[in-house]
């Protein structure tokens, strides 16, 4: 096994060659990630009551009989209904040895259309993290949040990153990073992690974001480039430098910096406090190395914020400080880094919707 760290394709390669990752069918190359493994539905929805976590010691089958309304076949597509939840199980499962833990989250594309994908397991009292030694089926509760999508088993909504002991830098260990190869292109916020801000003072035009509309279509996640953004989003446009967020409002923002990611590193985007405001940022947290790297065709890329505001209106201002990046070693560099000779939708990104439309 490699050093302590994050987990790079080369190693995720040894890992299902060794049966610590099986799928049925089995892991296809276009799966696997600079430091990452993306996750595939299942044949099978199950329209559950509630969300909810199977608790020590307990399988998610055995939740899933008392939850169940009914099941939807994917095999050839179906569709999951806003503001219902889903449980799929998926192709994947682990048998993790001793020593390696694993974390999951929502991909980019998922996170922007605001569909709450999260990583369920048996015995699991928190979602998306999966302990050492797991040995098990892994699941996905999903739940679209504001728009109705047409989803087929196969598809990938989530991924998993596997660690080796702690490799999360210091706030000493960021900064002196930072002073090697800016991870800005500005003042770097460190506390625990780097702090990033909103743009809403664009340097031309005046559109800032977008807002989900309320009674939009379904949405095919195969149709890529497909649908025209207007007849989904409402196009936010200020010259004030601030707007009001709507309780319940889904928004898709950019942050003011732009940020890079070397290639021995990785990152989580993480909320910056519970108590800046009324909302959260961010559903997609994984940055791959190479990410915004000159050395992966970057030149710094700026994060896009996936907003939701909670129970209150709530005024968000320019530059205000609203999520932070945690940097983490790679046990390895991996043998190919974000936008660089594979498949990366959003290197080099500004405000971006996801890959769904035009």
């Amino acid at each position: 096994m490699t050093g302590t760290g994050v987990l790079p394709a080369q190693a995720l390669r040894k890992l299902v060659a060794e049966g610590a990752i099986v799928a049925e069918p089995a892991v296809l190359p276009a799966q696997i990630q600079p430091a990452s493994l993306d996750l595939r539905l299942g044949t099978v929805a199950y329209r559950v009551r509630a969300s909810f976590l199977a608790g020590q010691n307990r399988p998610v089958a055995d939740r899933l009989a008392e939850f169940e309304m009914h099941r939807v076949d994917l095999g050839a597509g179906a569709v999951l209904e806003k503001g219902c939840v889903y449980v799929i199980p998926l192709m994947e499962r682990l048998r993790l040895p001793r020593g390696l833990s694993a974390v999951a989250n929502a991909k980019s594309s998922t996170g922007r259309l605001d569909l709450l994908t999260r990583l369920i397991t048996d015995g699991g009292t928190e979602f998306d993290r999966i302990p050492e030694g797991y040995d098990g089926p892994l699941y996905a509760e999903v739940c679209p949040r504001s728009f109705s999508v047409l989803v087929r088993a196969g598809q990938r909504l989530n991924q998993i990153r596997f660690r080796q002991g702690q490799a999360v830098l210091t706030d000493a260990e960021l900064a002196a990073l930072h002073a090697r190869e800016p991870l800005v292109n500005g003042k770097a916020v460190i506390s625990e992690g780097l702090g990033f801000s909103v743009d809403l003072r664009p340097v031309s035009g005046d559109l800032v974001g977008y807002r989900a509309k309320p009674h939009a279509g379904v949405i095919d996640l195969d149709r890529i480039g497909y649908y025209p953004a207007a007849d989904f989003w409402e196009e936010i446009r200020t010259g004030e430098g601030r707007i009001i967020l709507d309780p319940g409002a889904f928004y898709i923002l950019v942050s003011q910096e732009a940020v890079t990611i070397p290639p021995d590193y990785a990152a989580e985007m993480a909320p910056y406090l519970a108590m800046v405001g009324e909302f959260r940022v961010h559903y997609a947290g994984f940055f791959d190395p190479g990410f915004g790297h000159a050395a992966a065709g970057g030149a710094g890329s700026r994060g896009v914020l996936e907003v939701r505001c909670h129970e209150a209106p709530f005024v968000l201002e320019h530059g205000q400080v609203v999520g932070r990046l945690v940097y983490e070693h790679m046990a390895e560099r991996p043998d190919a880094l974000y936008g660089e000779k594979i498949a990366s939708n959003y290197q080099g990104q500004g405000l971006k919707l996801a890959k769904q439309f035009r």
